[in-house]
Formats: structure tokens, sequence, C-alpha cells
């Protein structure tokens, strides 16, 4: 946990007249992956680490707040990310707020307990502390295209999950120990972050299930019902300054020349996944 002192407004020695806190404010918002999809933004460690740098690095700030979008993704960036932010929260020693939209949910879930604390609208929706493996099983088109497929590997599991062939039972093995190793790690993670603030038990908190904030509250997984300003007014002051640290000119591009090097129907099949991870939550 921050240290608390540290919120208390300083004074201009030779005026004594309290200069306004700042607090820069870095919003995370998308699917959590290493690339995106056909269009479409995401959230890697590569594209937030530069954001992420310079608000911890702001001269003069007393915290920094984090605004969460996610519906989740990639565990591996969930994870850099997170510890990425801990890492700088640590070097500069400034205390991490956490301000949930829309949801923050699996791998977002994951990047909000990052934070020393966590705020959310009532009706956000968070938790979702599972691990999900998707995909598609292409055999039977192939069949009635008459298209044969020739797959040559050096290894009995290289082919594992072709989803152009029939599922193999031993191959569902496989994947269902990955994801166990995962989700282990995720519930490790919470619990070193949330600690004795979970109110409930494993089965409750630890099975995918998520629920509104209101319910989060109840369970441990948030701190308080409230928004960034209200928040942050109340506790570093009514001139609070809350500058966003946004993305620099030219990222837009960069994203965009990133784009030529997915082809049209795999950047189609991310984008509809995406999509589909939005669309579980409602939004």
């Amino acid at each position: 946990m921050f240290d608390r002192s540290r919120a208390a407004l300083s004074r201009i020695p030779f005026l004594g007249i309290r200069a306004p806190a700042i607090v820069p404010v870095v919003r995370l918002s998308g699917v959590i992956a290493a690339r995106g999809g056909f269009g479409s933004a995401v959230l890697s460690l590569a594209a937030v680490a530069p954001r992420l740098q310079r608000a911890f690095s702001l001269r003069g700030a007393r915290a920094v707040a984090l605004i969460i979008n996610s519906p989740g993704g990639s565990p591996v960036q969930s994870s850099l990310i997170a510890r990425r932010i801990r890492s700088l929260a640590d070097e500069k020693k400034l205390p991490v707020h956490i301000f949930v939209e829309d949801v923050a949910a699996s791998g977002g879930y994951w990047l909000a307990c990052a934070g020393d604390d966590i705020y959310a609208d009532a009706t956000s929706i968070v938790g979702s502390i599972g691990v999900i493996s998707a995909g598609f099983g292409f055999q039977k088109a192939l069949d009635k295209l008459g298209v044969e497929r020739r797959v040559h590997t050096a290894g009995n599991n290289k082919g594992m999950l072709d989803p152009f062939q029939p599922e193999d039972p031993e191959d569902v093995v496989r994947l269902r120990r990955l994801q166990d190793e995962m989700h282990a790690t995720f519930k490790d993670w919470v619990r070193s972050r949330r600690g004795d603030r979970l109110k409930a038990d494993d089965a409750t908190l630890f099975e995918g299930e998520f629920w509104t904030a209101k319910r989060g509250l109840e369970l441990g997984l948030i701190d308080g019902l409230g928004h960034l300003r209200d928040v942050l007014r109340e506790r570093y002051g009514q001139k609070v300054r809350l500058p966003l640290v946004g993305e620099r000119q030219g990222g837009f591009l960069r994203r965009m020349l990133g784009l030529a090097s997915v082809s049209l129907a795999d950047g189609v099949l991310e984008a509809a996944e995406q999509r589909a991870l939005w669309g579980r939550y409602g939004l």
C-alpha cells in the first residue's frame, strides 16, 4: 500500500500558498494483445510503456491515475503491463489509483489489480478471473470445398489444435493443463494485490464469473464506487490538476503502417475475436 502522507498538499515556502496537486492520467482502453486486428488498436506493453513512463516521470506528480476499459485478452501482455505499472510505482514511490469505465474483466481486471485502490461506476463490469481459449474448426468446410490440407511436422504434437483437423481429446487435455497454470498465476496475482480485502471464497471469486461493480465492492474486488474527478478532488483537493498523458503524435500512423504486415484474412479474424470479447459483456 502507498504512503497516504504523500497525498498532503505541499506549500510554496516563500508564499505559504498551497500548490495544486498533480495527478497524471493514463487511459488504457482496448483488447489486450500483442498486435491489433484489422484497423483496431490494442493494449500491449510496447504500446502503453511510453505513456506510463511519461506519467510516472511527470515532475511534481503526487500519484498516477489509470482509467481501465478492457474486456481482457492476452494473459502474457496483461502480466507484462501490470508488472511495468508496479515497477514504475515502486521506483517513483507514487500511489496508483485505478478507475474502471465500462469493464475491467479478465485481463482488464488483471491490469486493475496493479493499482493501490480500484474505483468504478456502480454499473461497471469487473471480475472474470479465469482463462479462456476459443477458436474455430474448419475441417468440414474443407471437405465441402473438396480441399485437401497437407501438414508435415517434426514432433508429434507440433500440429496440436490445428483448426483444419478434427479435435483430438489428448490435445484438449494438454490445453487444459496450460490453462490451469495460467489461471493459477492469475489467482496468485489477485491474492497478492487484494490480500485481505477479498471478501469471498475461491469458488466464488476465481471461477470466471463477472459482476457489476456494486457487487464487486461487496466481494472486495474493488475499493469504492466513484468517478475519477470526484475521487481525486476529494483526496487531493478541489484544484488538483489531472493532465491526460496520451499517445505521442505519429502513434496512429505507426499503427496503420503495422497493419501492412497483417493479412486481410488474419486481420478480419482477429477483429472478430476482439468484437466477441467486448460482446461478452454487452458492449
